[in-house]
C-alpha cells in the first residue's frame, strides 16, 4: 500500500534553539569541534548513533530535552556565540588569492566522483575523495569562488564487516537524505530543479542537493528521482558499484550532467576542475554548450574549453585508470558526436593514445588531458611517473616534455588536527595556524612548545585511541556472536604506554599491508618484547571485487587474533573517517608501506604528521620529497629503490622495516631522559610538525592551484571571448593552419664552431636553416635542446634555448641563430627542434606538434 502524500515531519525548535538549524546544515562544523562538542554534549550516546549528524540527532532528541535546552542559558550562550561565529566566519571577504573576478559568484567548478566532508555525508570512499573534501575546506577558508560537483550515492560506499574467519563482507545501508545536511534544489516556483541526460536514447532526470561547505556549496546529482526508470534510478545508488557500463552512466551523469546542473542552478563558472578522469566528459559539454550558444566552430570551442580547464590526475597506474571499449562507447555517444559535428571514429580518438588506433579503449584520463591545457600529478614523484605513462599521447616529446606538472596533495589540517593539540597549538602558535596553516613563521613556533606538555598531550590521544580501540572492537565481536571469554580480551588489548605504529588505508595489493608478515616469526619477536612493548593496529578496506585484497586482510585478522598477538595487535573494522581521526590522532608511528613508484601521493601521512606522529615509509609519493636522509622528521624505507623483482622488493624492504622498527624507531622511542621523557623523540616530533606541516596542508596545495591554474586559466577564458570570441576563434583558425602544414617542416644546415677544446662557461653559437612552408617565424619557437649526455650518449640533463630569426636564404628558408653554454664538464651534446608558437598557447607541447633535426 502506498501512501496518498508523503510529508518531512522535523523537531518543534523553540524559538530560541533556531539557530541551530544553522550551524546543523553548514558542514563548518566538521572542522570545528566546538560546534561537535555543542551537539554532542546534549547527548553524547545518541550522537554517537547518529555518526555525528546534525540533523539526524536533532531530528530524534525528544521534544523534552528540546523544551529543557531552550530554558538553558549556558547553552544559549554557547549556541549564540558560535552562531555568532559562523555568521562573521561567512561575511569575511578577505583572500590572499587575487581572483580578478568580483561578482561573488562561483568562476572553478570543481568536479569529483567522490568528498570525503564528514562521516555523515557518506559520498567517499577513500584518498581521492578525502582530498576533494579537504580541496573544498580550505577553498573555504581562503574565499576561492569555488563550487563542487558531484553525485549524491543513496547507500554511498560499503561499510566492511568481517566473517568469524576475517574475510571481508559488504553491506550498503540506504541513506534518507531527509536526515543529511543537505537540501534540494528548488526554482523560484519552490518545484525541485531537475535536469536530464540522454543514456541509450532514454532520457534520465536527476535532482540536485546542495551541501553548504562553510563558504563553499557542493552540488550532488540524484537520479533516484520517479520520473526515471528502475534501471536509472539505480545510477547513484552506490560509489563504485556495478559493472563497466554503470560506470559510463555515472560518469556521464557526473560530466555531461554537472555542467547542465551548473546551468539550471543559474552558475556560469568560467574555469573547471577535473579531480580525476571520471568527469571529462565536462570538457564535451563546454565545447557542445560553447558551440550553440556562441556559434563557435568545433576547433574554437575545444581552445576555449581546454584553454579553461584543469586536470588532475591521481593515478600512477595505466590499469586504476577508467577504459571503456568501443562497442560500450556507441550507443552511449554516437549522436553526441554528431551535434559536436564529429564522426563518431574522430570522437574515440580524443580519448586514445593512439588516435589511429581503432580497437583501442576509450579512456577517460586521455580526454582530460586533451581537454585541459593544466594538468598535473599529486607529488613531484608523480608528476614524473604520470609523464612516463602519458608519453604515447605527445609520442615524439621526450618524457620531461610531457605537459604534466605537479601540485603536491596536502590536508585540510583543522579538520585532522585533535582537540587536545589544536588547544596546544592556540597557546604557542596563536590562532594563524588554522587560518594561515601554510605560513612557515606560524609552525615554526612548534620548537617553542614545551616537551612535557607535547608529550603529555599525545600521551593522552594515545590512551584515547587505545580506548577507542576496545569499544570498538567489542562493538566488532559482539556482531559476529562471540563469545564471553573473548569479549573480555578485547577489553585488555594494546596497552595505553606502548610504542604504537599504525596502518590504515586501502587493501589494494600494491599498498602491501601485508609486508609485516614476510617473517611472522620476527614480528612476534618484536611484539614479545616486555621491557619494550611494541603493538599495531590496522585498519582498511579492499574492495568488493578484489579478492586478493580480501585475502590480506583475512591473513592479516587470523594473525591479530592468534594467541601470540590478540593484545598487540588489532584489526579495526569499517575504516571511515571516525576511525582515521583517531589512528592519525593516536598512534606514535604512521607505517606506509607501497612499492614504489605506486604512490600517487598518501596523504594519511600528513594528517599524521600535523599531530606530531612521526612518519615510516617507503619513499613512494609526498614521503620522497618531505623526508630527509638525517631522519630527523621520520624513517624512510629504502633509498628509493625500484626493482623488477616484486617479490624479491617485498622481502628486502621487509628486513628494512624490521631492522628500523628494532634498531632505530624502539630505541628512540624507549630512550627516557629527566621525567621520563623521549627528548630525541620529541624533537623528532618537532620538526616534524614545524618543517612539514606549512607544506603539506591543502591551504598551499589550493593557492598553487590558483597561482598555477585557476587565475591564469580564468585570464585565457576572459581573452579568448572578447569581441564576440574574436581570439578563440583566431587560436583556432592557427591551430588548423599549423596542422595542415607542420609536416612539411624542415631544419638543414646545422652550424657551430668546432673548438678543439671547450672549457666550462664558453659560449657556443648555433645556427640553423629552417623550412617553415609558409607558417610565419613569430608562429614558431626554433629551439636549442642541450645538456650533459649520459653513458648512452642520450641526454641525462636539458636546457632550451630559444634561437632567434636573422636572415632569409634565397630559397626561401630562414636562418636562425642562438647561443649555449656548458655548465658543467663532462659529454655535452645539442641538438634543434621546432614548436609552435602563439601568444594564447599556455604550452606549446600541448598540441603535441614539434620537429627535430635529423642526422
Amino acid at each position: 500500500m502506498q501512501p496518498l502524500r508523503v510529508y518531512s515531519v522535523v523537531p518543534k525548535l523553540p524559538p530560541k534553539l533556531k539557530p541551530l538549524w544553522d550551524l546543523a546544515y553548514n558542514y563548518w562544523f566538521s572542522w570545528n569541534t566546538e560546534i561537535v562538542s555543542l551537539f554532542a554534549q546534549v547527548d553524547h550516546k545518541l550522537w554517537r548513533e547518529c555518526y555525528g549528524n546534525p540533523i539526524a540527532f536533532l531530528n530524534r532528541l525528544p521534544q523534552k530535552t528540546l523544551e529543557s535546552l531552550a530554558e538553558d542559558d549556558f547553552f544559549l550562550e554557547r549556541l549564540g556565540d558560535l552562531r555568532q561565529r559562523l555568521a562573521a566566519y561567512l561575511a569575511r571577504k578577505a583572500t590572499s588569492i587575487p581572483f580578478p573576478d568580483k561578482t561573488g559568484e562561483p568562476v572553478v567548478a570543481y568536479f569529483s566522483l567522490e568528498y570525503g566532508i564528514s562521516l555523515c555525508l557518506p559520498v567517499y570512499s577513500g584518498g581521492l575523495g578525502i582530498l576533494a573534501g579537504d580541496h573544498l575546506k580550505s577553498a573555504s577558508d581562503l574565499n576561492v569562488p569555488l563550487a563542487g560537483i558531484g553525485l549524491c550515492y543513496q547507500q554511498g560506499y560499503f561499510r566492511q564487516y568481517l566473517t568469524p574467519d576475517g574475510w571481508q563482507q559488504e553491506r550498503y545501508p540506504i541513506y534518507d537524505f531527509e536526515q543529511l545536511p543537505v537540501t534540494l534544489c528548488k526554482d523560484a516556483s519552490g518545484g525541485r530543479i531537475l535536469i536530464s541526460v540522454d543514456l541509450r536514447g532514454e532520457k534520465v532526470f536527476a535532482q540536485i542537493w546542495k551541501a553548504q561547505v562553510g563558504r563553499v556549496s557542493l552540488y550532488l546529482l540524484d537520479s533516484n528521482v520517479p520520473e526515471n526508470q528502475p534501471a536509472s534510478r539505480q545510477i547513484t545508488a552506490r560509489l563504485y558499484g556495478g559493472d563497466l557500463e554503470m560506470r559510463v552512466r555515472q560518469e556521464y551523469l557526473l560530466g555531461i550532467g554537472g555542467i547542465r546542473a551548473l546551468t539550471a542552478l543559474g552558475l556560469s563558472p568560467r574555469v573547471i576542475h577535473m579531480n580525476e578522469g571520471h568527469s571529462a566528459f565536462a570538457g564535451l559539454e563546454r565545447i557542445g554548450n560553447f558551440m550553440r550558444e556562441n556559434g563557435l566552430s568545433f576547433e574554437a570551442a575545444l581552445e576555449l574549453a581546454a584553454s579553461s580547464s584543469v586536470f588532475t590526475t591521481h593515478t600512477p597506474v595505466p590499469a586504476g585508470n577508467d577504459r571503456f571499449p568501443p562497442e560500450l562507447m556507441q550507443p552511449y555517444f554516437e549522436d553526441y558526436a554528431k551535434k559536436l559535428g564529429l564522426a563518431f571514429k574522430v570522437f574515440l580518438a580524443l580519448g586514445r593514445e593512439d588516435p589511429r588506433n581503432d580497437a583501442e579503449h576509450f579512456c577517460m584520463p586521455v580526454l582530460a588531458l586533451k581537454l585541459s591545457r593544466f594538468n598535473n600529478g599529486v607529488s613531484l614523484l608523480h608528476g614524473v611517473v604520470s609523464r612516463k605513462m602519458w608519453n604515447r599521447v605527445w609520442s615524439q616529446y621526450p618524457v620531461e616534455d610531457v605537459p604534466i606538472g605537479a601540485i603536491t596533495n596536502g590536508v585540510h589540517v583543522p579538520t585532522w588536527v585533535a582537540q587536545d593539540i589544536g588547544a596546544l597549538y592556540d597557546r604557542y602558535l596563536g590562532g594563524n595556524w588554522r587560518e594561515d596553516p601554510d605560513c612557515p613563521r606560524v609552525f615554526s613556533q612548534a620548537q617553542a612548545i614545551s616537551d612535557a606538555e607535547l608529550w603529555r598531550t599525545h600521551e593522552r590521544l594515545r590512551e584515547r585511541l587505545v580506548g577507542y580501540v576496545r569499544v570498538k572492537l567489542r562493538e566488532q565481536l559482539l556482531a559476529r556472536g562471540a563469545k564471553r571469554k573473548e569479549l573480555l580480551i578485547s577489553e585488555e588489548v594494546l596497552d595505553p604506554q606502548a610504542l604504537t605504529i599504525g596502518f590504515a588505508r586501502r587493501f589494494a595489493t600494491y599498498k602491501r599491508a601485508n609486508m609485516l608478515l614476510q617473517d611472522k616469526e620476527r614480528l612476534i619477536k618484536i611484539i614479545s618484547d616486555s621491557p619494550r612493548p611494541v603493538q599495531f593496529v590496522f585498519a582498511g578496506k579492499a574492495h568488493p571485487h578484489d579478492n586478493e585484497g580480501k585475502k590480506i586482510i583475512q591473513e592479516l585478522v587470523q594473525l591479530c587474533t592468534s594467541s601470540e598477538c590478540r593484545y598487540s595487535m588489532v584489526f579495526l573494522e569499517d575504516y571511515d573517517m571516525e576511525v582515521a581521526s583517531y589512528l592519525v590522532q593516536g598512534c606514535d608511528v604512521w607505517l606506509n608501506t607501497p612499492r614504489r613508484p605506486l604512490e600517487a601521493c598518501g596523504t594519511s601521512g600528513m594528517k599524521a604528521m600535523c599531530n606530531g606522529v612521526l612518519n615510516l615509509s617507503t619513499l613512494d609519493g609526498w614521503w620522497a620529497e618531505a623526508w630527509r636522509p638525517d631522519n630527523s622528521v621520520g624513517w624512510a624505507i629504502g633509498q628509493g629503490e625500484e626493482y623488477e623483482d616484486a617479490a624479491y622488493q617485498d622481502f628486502v624492504e621487509s628486513q628494512t622495516t624490521y631492522n628500523i622498527i628494532e634498531n632505530e624507531v624502539i630505541p628512540t622511542f624507549y630512550e627516557r631522559g629527566h621525567g621520563n621523557l623521549p627528548r630525541n623523540w620529541i624533537r623528532k616530533m618537532k620538526e616534524s610538525i614545524s618543517s612539514l606541516a606549512p607544506v603539506y596542508n591543502s591551504h598551499r596545495m589550493v593557492e598553487d592551484y590558483a597561482r598555477i591554474a585557476y587565475v591564469p586559466a580564468l585570464d585565457n577564458y576572459n581573452r579568448l571571448v572578447k569581441n564576440d570570441f574574436a581570439a578563440a576563434k583566431d587560436l583556432a583558425s592557427w591551430r588548423m593552419d599549423m596542422m595542415t602544414k607542420w609536416s612539411n617542416l624542415d631544419i638543414r644546415n646545422i652550424k657551430t664552431g668546432e673548438p678543439e677544446q671547450l672549457h666550462v662557461g664558453d659560449p657556443v653559437t648555433v645556427t640553423a636553416e629552417v623550412h617553415l612552408n609558409g607558417i610565419r617565424p613569430q608562429d614558431v619557437e626554433v629551439q636549442i635542446y642541450s645538456g650533459r649526455l649520459n653513458y648512452e650518449g642520450k641526454f641525462a640533463q636539458r636546457e632550451t634555448t630559444v634561437m632567434k630569426p636573422t636572415s632569409t636564404t634565397g630559397d626561401g628558408w630562414h636562418v636562425f641563430s642562438g647561443e649555449i653554454t656548458p655548465g658543467e664538464a663532462g659529454r655535452f651534446g645539442f641538438t634543434v627542434r621546432i614548436l609552435p608558437h602563439h601568444p594564447l598557447l599556455l604550452d606549446s607541447h600541448s598540441l603535441g606538434l614539434i620537429r627535430w633535426a635529423q642526422n
